[in-house]
Parts: C-alpha cells; sequence; structure tokens
C-alpha cells in the first residue's frame, strides 16, 4: 500500500476546506438557512453596488460573471466537486492561466464560505439590517481574510483578461467543450466559458478589475470603523 503524503498539495488543501464547509452545513440545517439569508443579502448589496456597471453594455457581462459565477448565493458545490474529480485530467489537458483560474475559484469559495460562517455567527435576530450586517462584520474582525478574498476575485479577473490575449486558451476551451459534457464535467466546462467570453466583451479589463477593489476595500474599511452607510448603496 502507498504511504500517505505527509505534505499536501494546496489542491488538496483547498479541497479539505470546501469539504469541512459543506459537511458543516449538511449537518446543521439552521447554520445552511442562516448562510442561505447572509448569501442572499450580500448579493443584492453587490447588485446595488455595481448596478451602474451592469448598465454598462461592455461591462454587464462581467460583473454578472462576478455577481453570479464568483461570489452569490448560488450553491458552488457540484462545480466544485467536478474539480475535485477533474483536476488531474485538467491539469494535462488545460492551458495553466485557465486552470488557475479553477483553482483560485476553489479558494474563493473557501474563504467566502468560512468568512459567511463566521458573519452568520455575530448576527441577531431573524432579519439582517445594514446596521446588524456591520456589527457582526466587525466583531469578525478578519481583515486580512477580507482582503484576500478581494485579491482573489482581483486576481481571477486578471488571468481571464489575460486568457482573452491568447488564441490558444480560446481554441482549447472550444475542442473541450462536448468532451467535457460528456465526462460529467460540464459546470467546470460552462463556468470557464461564461467567464472567458465576458472578458472578451469587456474593453478595459484593468479599469473594471480596479473599480472592483476600490469599492470592496472602502466599503471593507467602513465596515470595520461600524459604519453601515455604504451598505445601502
Amino acid at each position: 500500500m502507498r504511504a500517505a503524503r505527509s505534505n499536501p498539495t494546496p489542491l488538496e488543501q483547498l479541497i479539505v476546506r470546501t469539504r469541512t464547509l459543506q459537511r458543516a452545513e449538511a449537518a446543521d440545517p439552521g447554520l445552511a438557512e442562516r448562510l442561505k439569508a447572509v448569501r442572499a443579502w450580500q448579493a443584492a448589496r453587490l447588485t446595488r453596488t455595481y448596478a451602474d456597471l451592469a448598465r454598462d453594455p461592455q461591462q454587464a457581462s462581467a460583473i454578472e460573471f462576478f455577481l453570479t459565477d464568483l461570489y452569490g448565493p448560488q450553491d458552488f458545490s457540484g462545480r466544485d466537486r467536478q474539480l475535485v474529480r477533474a483536476a488531474p485530467l485538467l491539469e494535462r489537458t488545460l492551458p495553466r492561466g485557465a486552470l488557475q483560474v479553477l483553482i483560485d475559484a476553489l479558494e474563493l469559495y473557501a474563504l467566502s464560505g468560512e468568512l459567511d460562517r463566521a458573519l452568520a455567527g455575530k448576527l441577531t435576530g431573524d432579519s439582517i439590517f445594514a446596521e446588524s450586517y456591520a456589527q457582526a462584520y466587525r466583531a469578525v474582525d478578519r481583515a486580512p481574510d477580507r482582503e484576500r478574498q478581494i485579491s482573489l476575485i482581483v486576481q481571477i479577473g486578471e488571468r481571464l483578461a489575460q486568457a482573452v490575449t491568447q488564441p490558444l486558451i480560446g481554441l482549447a476551451l472550444r475542442a473541450t467543450h462536448v468532451p467535457a459534457h460528456v465526462a460529467g464535467f460540464g459546470a467546470l466546462q460552462d463556468f470557464l466559458e461564461r467567464g472567458f467570453t465576458a472578458f472578451q466583451r469587456l474593453g478595459d479589463a484593468a479599469a473594471f478589475l480596479n473599480t472592483i477593489r476600490t469599492r470592496e476595500s472602502t466599503i471593507g474599511e467602513a465596515l470595520m470603523r461600524g459604519d453601515p452607510s455604504l451598505l445601502r448603496s
């Protein structure tokens, strides 16, 4: 029998993190409901914050990708389970840039889940308001992790912006569309295709990503000061 490796790879560590989160939610229906409420509230806030970008024809697809495929109330567990199963195959068939987008998305999912769980534990009452959210956010007090969360979002965007300049990545995605769905990895394939298409349509990716970094950082800093005013706009 082959001995277990003592040093898990970064991907293996992410898999452990995501499975821990998923098991915790499955074992505690109350926690799952609180997390659902937190994520729905956050999704509504993000929609308000980026309503101007959603109205811009060039930026609309990119902001929709961020709000639905990277950080939304959707259940990403199916996509991420596919990544776990497909990782050895993807490492052989996908360009490195596209594979790294998937790995970064898995880290973002894990980190966001951990932060949401911590925040849900600090919320009181049956409803979430700007003031109660800000109070819970400050009580969690994980500023470095919040900075990492923003950095991951921007990093995924930068990788996608770079990918659309490389024709071979587009060709590879088109070539793997049918085989990926047949093999049961359709959610992963569709995720990559939506991101690639969104950034093909985007004009100035650097300006777009800087807007996200600036707004999220400003809101996070305000929340750490106990100021909920930016959550309403």
